[in-house]
């Protein structure tokens, strides 16, 4: 399994600090998943990674390299929608490295139609998948962050759970809203334990996760945002990385695009940007 991928540059950004990516293996495709980005990035920038996935084959593709890279990182094979799996992801992290301060909640997936359309066993994958287990994994990883003298949660939302967007996904949105909603709740409940947590809403991103998508599709979403350029996986990986820092410090309880401005606009505004 190969990673076409240009790796960033190496830094101390993160150095010290250890790191749970859920969703962080990478798939056989040209296209870096976000969680795969994410975890490179983090431990090219001084971060022991736990890449936590479902796929061993996939999670151990991401740490071979980031070994290859000179950085440390290891496997959790872990399904968390799972409530005892979650807690022995967290405690194999301090076990193994000795502290946790890091927990990025990008694992995900689809789920489509409206409300009358909707199949019963897709919402509950979807609520599952994208929320609970979100949920599940914070709620284990927060007192090791809180032992370990505070921290950084970072989940992984959508523009699609803070407007409707192109697609009738009503599953997903409403999941990937919560995850905005969970993102301010814990802001609050826990910024007394140092605990910072802030929420990415990515946009137009081409990854694994849209891997599938045609070129007119792919050219239709890049048009349609202001910046017109297409986002990648390390565009967000690198939002993560802000938030990951101590260059954050201070902000907690956002939920921030990276979109290329596109929330920034109404339909109107961008209309025209199709006829490029």
């Amino acid at each position: 399994m190969t990673v076409h991928t240009e790796l960033p540059p190496k830094g101390d950004r993160l150095a010290g600090k250890t790191a749970i990516v859920t969703g962080a293996g990478s798939r056989e495709r040209s296209q870096p998943g976000i969680g795969y980005a994410t975890a490179v990035l983090f431990a090219r920038q001084g971060a022991r990674v736990v890449v936590a996935d479902l796929s061993e084959e996939r999670a151990a593709t991401t740490v071979q390299v980031i070994e290859e890279g000179g950085g440390e990182a290891s496997v959790v094979l872990v399904d968390i929608t799972r409530e005892d799996e979650c807690r022995d992801l967290a405690a194999e992290c301090v076990n193994r490295y000795g502290s946790l301060d890091i927990v990025v909640n990008n694992a995900g997936t689809a789920g489509s139609g409206d409300v009358t359309q909707f199949e019963e066993d897709i919402w509950n994958v979807a609520l599952d998948v994208n929320l609970k287990g979100a949920v599940l994994v914070c709620k284990y990883a927060v007192p090791h962050m809180a032992a370990s003298g505070g921290g950084s949660v970072i989940n992984i939302s959508s523009i699609d759970g803070l407007l409707a967007g192109a697609y009738i996904n009503v599953p997903y949105s409403v999941a990937k809203g919560g995850l905005a909603t969970l993102t301010k709740l814990m802001a609050v409940h826990h910024g007394r334990q140092n605990i910072r947590a802030n929420c990415i809403a990515p946009g137009h991103v081409h990854a694994s996760f849209t891997a599938g998508f045609s070129h007119e599709e792919r050219e239709r979403r890049r048009k349609i945002g202001p910046l017109g350029t297409e986002g990648t996986a390390w565009d967000v990986a690198y939002a993560a990385l802000y938030f990951a820092s101590d260059e954050s410090r201070w902000i907690s309880g956002v939920i921030m695009p990276v979109d290329g401005g596109l929330l920034a606009a109404t339909p109107l505004a961008v209309m025209g940007n199709l006829d490029e």
